[in-house]
């Protein structure tokens, strides 16, 4: 071994000090120093899920890995999914123990992207999520007051949730639900969440899935549903200066910035107890009322699917038959 290089728990764990990636400002000892050091946080969060892990190489695009390579060690717990869109079945990790997250580290695994759901009940979400993503400029304060609606949406509902920053420039608001719950009624109630938040206030948010109708506004985005993925707590970002996403008190989200949570600052901050864990309230009963709101509304990317093909007839059309 060189001295880049080093083993932990038995993992090798190779060119350590090779930069992460251009802008991380940061190597890849960097990296696995970290999740090493947040493994008691992470790991929770990861465990009994399938994962999906956003990896970067040197010189190369980064790319989000679901199917497990074949030089992956015997003792990387798995678990096949059917996967619908490619009709063949994919082979996820299951991240359970130090070994495994020192393992994905090495191979430059830098997002964490568990499912809603875990292995041993695969179709049933164990939470909902609304994605809160802003437009473009300096806009977390707008995040942050549509992340007021949600609560507010919740609130009226008599339902209560826990908020992270999605270690981007958005929010991640976070709802436990009982379990046995339909997948389809869950989806059905984060539709309906989306939909009374962006109603309290439409200057300020909106669900237009289709990115040129926002208008300027945060969108409150419902389609993390089903079989969806969503970044995990603590899960370090694939952007300038390794952002990560972060628990943070409802009462403390107008006096800090996405840029306050990376790899550098996080091990300073966890202290002795898990706040996400701290933060989730227990596992809630979905209102009836709610989840027959969610069932009129269309899902989003489909109609927006829709809708896009409608615009581009529309476009054929009024360009006349002699358009090339």
């Amino acid at each position: 071994m060189t001295g880049a290089d080093e083993t932990r728990d038995g993992v090798p764990l190779t060119n350590l000090d090779q930069p992460l990636f251009d802008g991380a400002d940061a190597t890849k000892r960097d990296l696995v120093d970290y999740l090493d050091a947040v493994r008691d946080r992470i790991l929770p969060h990861l465990r009994g899920r399938p994962l999906s892990v956003v990896r970067v190489r040197p010189g190369q695009p980064p790319f989000m890995q679901k199917n497990l390579p074949r030089y992956t060690p015997d003792w990387v717990r798995r678990t096949p999914v059917w996967a619908e869109a490619s009709r063949r079945e994919i082979s996820y990790a299951l991240c359970d123990d130090r070994r495994t997250l020192l393992w994905f580290a090495n191979q430059r695994a830098v997002e964490y992207h568990p499912t809603l759901t875990t292995v041993d009940d695969p179709y049933r979400p164990t939470h909902l999520v609304l994605d809160l993503d802003p437009p473009e400029g300096d806009s977390f304060p707008a995040t942050v007051a549509a992340a007021d609606l949600v609560r507010r949406a919740l609130a009226d509902t008599g339902l209560t949730g826990a908020v992270k920053t999605s270690g981007a420039k958005g929010l991640h608001v976070v709802v436990p639900v009982e379990a046995g719950v339909d997948p389809a009624d869950t989806a059905a109630a984060t539709r309906a969440l989306a939909a009374r938040a962006a109603r309290l206030d439409p200057a300020l948010a909106t669900t237009a899935f289709i990115r040129e109708d926002r208008g300027g506004r945060v969108f409150v985005d419902s389609t993390r549903a089903g079989g969806a993925t969503v970044v995990a707590a603590y899960s370090p970002r694939l952007r300038p200066g390794v952002p990560v996403s972060y628990p943070v008190a409802w009462a403390d989200l107008a006096a800090v910035t996405p840029a306050d949570f990376t790899i550098r600052t996080v091990p300073a901050l966890l202290g002795t107890a898990d706040a996400w864990v701290a933060a989730l309230p227990a596992p809630q009963r979905l209102p009836a009322d709610l989840v027959a709101e969610g069932h009129t509304i269309p899902v989003a990317r489909v109609q927006a699917m829709h809708e896009g093909r409608r615009r581009a007839r529309a476009k054929r059309a009024a360009a006349g038959p002699d358009a090339t």
